[in-house]
């Protein structure tokens, strides 16, 4: 088990990235997390099998059609057992 916690940049606020993000999670059974950021940035932690978290982050740094990743910056940690689900949170 793995955890990813992951910063995004560019246009990801006001576009659906985090119900972009929520649906890629979904579909690969992954536990976790995805909120905006006040300084426009979304974060997301991602939790599951090293292979599957690799392969949403590559679908992630693609972006949602109206969104325009510039960045993503991944910190790879222990997975936390807590998470049961995958949730978009707000502030």
């Amino acid at each position: 088990m793995s955890c990813a916690r992951i910063i995004f940049t560019g246009l990801v606020q006001g576009v659906g990235f985090r119900y972009f993000v929520h649906h890629v999670a979904g579909d690969l059974g992954l536990r976790g997390w995805v909120r905006n950021l006040p300084n426009g940035n979304v974060e997301a932690e991602l939790v599951g099998e090293k292979g599957l978290i690799e392969d949403a982050i590559k679908q992630l740094r693609v972006g949602h059609r109206s969104a325009r990743v510039t960045g993503v910056e991944v910190q790879w940690a222990p997975g936390d057992p807590d998470h049961r689900s995958f949730e978009i949170r707000f502030f």
